[in-house]
């Protein structure tokens, strides 16, 4: 392999997707939705003493949102759809190896996905300047938006490789996306809510003047789903990747103040097994709870399992196109087009 040969086939790919004015529309209905998004979200965090953290991690959401949305479009197509166009075989015969190729169409595939990050980088400094938001949270935000678009590309170009028909693979990069971001979802309520057991309420019984009585419990018991069993599926979802990894600012009452924060602490709880509940309303009503930041000390960040899951599966893809478009091939799928 050579890095020469490898930037040049990412220059060639990336000059024919800046001839197509779509490109071009792409971009600019981006910046329009970066302009809206922005300014909601500081309506939104208003009331906060801090805004800037909030509006910066609901534009990071959202340009992680866009990549998942675009890239398989961008990227799905990159090795079948030159080999429809029969330009892929004329650079086969020349010096460049199947891994200049593949490298070369995954780091065009990139830069266009970063592309769309420069754009929201005036955006993102607008959050900063509202204030709340760390060098940490900055850095490791954007480090990880960079690898979920290496990763999606890479999902992309190495489908594009495995799969003959550009539609088909297109359409899988969708399938494999949707799987993460959905699917995680799904999988996570549906194996929670098939899976119970039985939990006791407590609280105190009420006589009949309407008093309470502080001397005797009554227990009532019913099913709670038990999400502790499959809280693992959300690990490999890309936003919450993003919001573990991304460390957070929370409140004096230990409440997070973005979105970051928010989606961890949704996921962190559901690590926990239900337990009784008691209600006492002869002493102030429920058990103190400890605050948000308290209880996450006490469970698992699942971040870097799922960014592995991530990796093995686009590893795989990529490895996989990588083979079925190396020449001389033994075997290649019904209607495939060599030249």
């Amino acid at each position: 392999m050579s890095g020469a040969r490898i930037l040049t086939i990412a220059r060639l790919e990336l000059t024919q997707r800046l001839r197509s004015v779509g490109w071009y529309v792409l971009l600019g209905i981006f910046t329009v939705l970066m302009l809206g998004i922005t300014a909601l979200s500081f309506l939104v965090f208003s009331s906060n003493d801090l805004p800037g953290a909030g509006v910066f991690s609901i534009i990071v959401n959202f340009v992680l949102l866009l990549v998942v949305l675009v890239s398989p479009t961008l990227s799905g197509n990159a090795i079948n759809g030159d080999r429809d166009a029969a330009t892929l075989a004329p650079i086969q015969v020349t010096a460049a190896t199947t891994g200049d190729i593949m490298l070369g169409k995954l780091l065009a595939a990139v830069a266009t996905g970063c592309a769309f990050l420069l754009i929201a980088v005036p955006f993102l400094a607008v959050g900063v300047f509202g204030g709340g938001v760390t060098p940490g949270m900055f850095l490791v935000s954007l480090l990880v938006l960079l690898l979920e678009i290496i990763i999606v590309a890479a999902m992309g170009v190495g489908l594009s490789g495995l799969i003959a028909r550009p539609l088909f693979s297109i359409a899988a990069a969708y399938l494999v996306v949707a799987a993460l971001v959905i699917g995680t979802l799904i999988a996570f309520g549906l194996g929670g809510a098939a899976v119970r057991t039985p939990v006791t309420h407590y609280e105190r019984g009420w006589d009949e003047s309407g008093e309470p009585v502080c001397d005797s419990w009554e227990e009532y018991t019913y099913e709670q789903p038990r999400y502790d069993y499959v809280w693992g599926f959300l690990a490999a979802n890309p936003f919450v990747v993003m919001a573990d990894a991304t460390p957070s600012e929370f409140d004096a009452d230990g409440y997070p103040r973005d979105m970051f924060g928010q989606i961890r602490y949704g996921v962190r709880m559901a690590q926990k097994a239900p337990g009784f509940e008691r209600w006492d309303i002869c002493d102030g009503g429920y058990d103190a709870q400890p605050s948000p930041e308290e209880q996450m000390r006490d469970t698992v960040p699942s971040w870097f399992v799922g960014l592995g899951i991530q990796l093995v599966i686009a590893g795989g893809l990529f490895a996989g196109g990588w083979s079925r478009t190396r020449t001389p091939a033994r075997r290649l799928p019904p209607g495939t087009r060599i030249a």
